[in-house]
């Protein structure tokens, strides 16, 4: 019997250990907003961290993920009338009438009174958040939203910094807090979940054919078979 109960009692305390422990939080994207911070052209060149040419596909990826999810948009910047300059063209053009908040002075976007209420506005508790510099504006900012009752996921693949070890103390920083640190396809995947899905397979496979170069030569390919009716070359099906 003592061992009976010894039995018991380690169950008890493994289904007390799993109940109290570890949750998948996932996307929704009905509740998620996507938020633009400081991507900014003079600020593109303080990144180090990625090769210039595919940062700015990272960044223009994150902003379009607003554009087939049919995410809220909140743009800001920092300082735009000096150095650092406004947002990308690009994500202007994508993002025409969405809040773009003009920061004179905060760091921490938080801080700005017209960017709280902006967030606030849309009503989404899920924020997914990508910056220029990773160490600071975007730091600062999902630890700001962490504490104020957010859901933050953080797009390392479309932040940048002055340097890799700058880059990861600052993701490790945000995951301590609670902050999920991804990359851009985790992101889009998690935010689709199922190929069959709308937006799925079809709204998906422009996206990443157009931001996500190794995937896009395996489903063209895959395309470029069936136009030949599954025809191969000799030897092929070994």
């Amino acid at each position: 019997m003592r061992v009976f109960g010894l039995l018991c009692s380690s169950l008890c305390l493994v289904l007390s250990v799993r109940a109290d422990g570890f949750q998948y939080k996932r996307l929704n994207k009905n509740d998620t907003l996507l938020l633009i911070v400081d991507q900014q052209i003079g600020l593109m060149n303080v990144v180090r961290d990625f090769e210039p040419d595919e940062f700015r596909t990272n960044v223009l990826a994150h902003s379009e993920l607003a554009k087939v999810f049919d995410l809220p948009v909140v743009m800001t910047t920092s300082g735009q009338s000096g150095p650092n300059g406004p947002l990308l063209r690009e994500i202007l053009e994508m993002h025409q009438g969405q809040p773009l908040i003009a920061r004179q002075g905060e760091l921490n976007a938080w801080d700005n009174a017209e960017f709280r209420e902006a967030v606030k506005a849309t009503g989404k508790k899920q924020i997914i958040l990508s910056a220029i510099t990773t160490d600071v504006c975007a730091t600062f900012l999902a630890l700001s939203l962490i504490e104020e009752g957010y859901e933050v996921w953080h797009n390392a693949d479309a932040s940048g910094a002055a340097s890799l070890r700058t880059a990861k103390d600052a993701n490790d920083r945000m995951r301590a807090a609670g902050v999920q640190v991804l990359g851009q396809y985790a992101i889009a995947c998690e935010l689709m979940r199922d190929w069959r899905a709308t937006p799925g397979a079809k709204e998906m496979f422009p996206y990443f054919d157009k931001y996500w170069t190794t995937y896009a030569w395996i489903a063209r390919n895959h395309a470029y078979a069936l136009t030949q009716n599954g025809t191969i070359f000799p030897g092929e099906s070994v």
